[in-house]
């Protein structure tokens, strides 16, 4: 196994410069391939103007790379959904988009219905929180989708420092998602940020897969196009430095248990005795309990979904 994560990392991982963006959009005009980005947002009104304004300077202005940006608003309090728009995005809530079936809180549930009001051949997803963005973080990913028709689903891979400090970002992934890769996936072993948010894949891939409404949507994502389409079939691309938000230590045990239960169900399918993480916070009376439920609930491949084959046909 150690031998063909090798051979991977060999034929299946680059860096931004083994793609010129010429030769990206030659690639691009003659696939006749469209490109659809999809940015998930919950307030961020601090951050989604600016990515959303660097993507269309760059990759639809100056060459034409993207066909559309899409912001789907999950739900904002602050003013998310008019910033994007006043940059120049397409702006749809959450709740608009399939509505006879109820939403659910996360952002699973959110990409998963991105595919319902898009329609590029290729989908890009970036989270919207991002900082001191760079269009490379779309050329990047979507470049060998475009190139190479044997690749089907490609991860940025990048340094994701914390505190000024290099390399300790991304602290959920090195405690809970690496750790399960390699155990039970270890043809999975090679990617150096399978949790990250940003990711291109095609369409007729997407529509097949199911998608965890939570936070375990990226794992098991990766987990399931490995079966479906084979690891040959998925890449990454180094597109340098992602600087972001980050989240408390609570939070990520809440998203660290919403991915281990994504395994689990990957594992065997199996019933979860209890769904539900219990946390610790210091109040006045000593430390008290706080229980959340944990994402118990995924959508089905889109391709199932009488509305979306409706479109197609149409």
């Amino acid at each position: 196994m150690l031998n063909e994560v090798e051979r991977w990392l060999s034929t299946r991982s680059w860096s931004l410069t083994d793609r010129p963006l010429h030769k990206i959009m030659a690639a691009k005009r003659s696939s006749g391939s469209s490109v659809s980005v999809v940015l998930p947002a919950l307030n961020e009104e601090e951050t989604v103007g600016e990515i959303v304004a660097v993507i269309r300077h760059d990759l639809m202005h100056q060459v034409p790379l993207v066909d559309e940006i899409v912001v789907i608003d999950s739900g904002s309090t602050d003013r998310t959904s008019e910033v994007a728009a006043a940059a120049g995005a397409r702006v749809v809530h959450r709740d608009e988009i399939l509505p006879r079936l109820p939403t659910v809180p996360g952002k699973g549930e959110v990409l998963w219905r991105s595919l319902l009001v898009t329609s590029g051949d290729i989908v890009c997803f970036i989270d919207a929180d991002l900082k001191e963005f760079s269009s490379d973080f779309v050329s990047g990913i979507v470049g060998p989708l475009l190139t190479d028709p044997g690749v089907d689903l490609v991860k940025a891979m990048y340094d994701r420092p914390l505190g000024g400090a290099a390399g300790q970002g991304g602290r959920v992934t090195e405690l809970m998602a690496r750790p399960l890769l390699n155990m039970h996936w270890p043809q999975l072993a090679g990617f150096v940020q399978p949790l990250g948010g940003e990711y291109a894949a095609r369409r007729s891939l997407l529509e097949q897969l199911p998608f965890p409404v939570g936070y375990g949507v990226e794992l098991g994502m990766l987990v399931d196009a490995l079966h479906l389409v084979g690891l040959d079939a998925l890449a990454q691309v180094d597109v340098g430095v992602r600087k972001h938000r980050h989240q408390d230590g609570q939070a990520l045990g809440r998203m660290a248990a919403a991915i281990y239960r994504t395994a689990q169900l990957r594992l065997a399918r199996g019933h979860l005795i209890r769904p539900a993480l219990t946390q610790f916070e210091r109040g006045e009376d000593g430390f008290e309990p706080r229980t959340y439920s944990v994402d118990t609930e995924e959508r089905p491949p889109m391709a199932e979904i009488a509305e979306y084959a409706r479109r197609k046909a149409a």
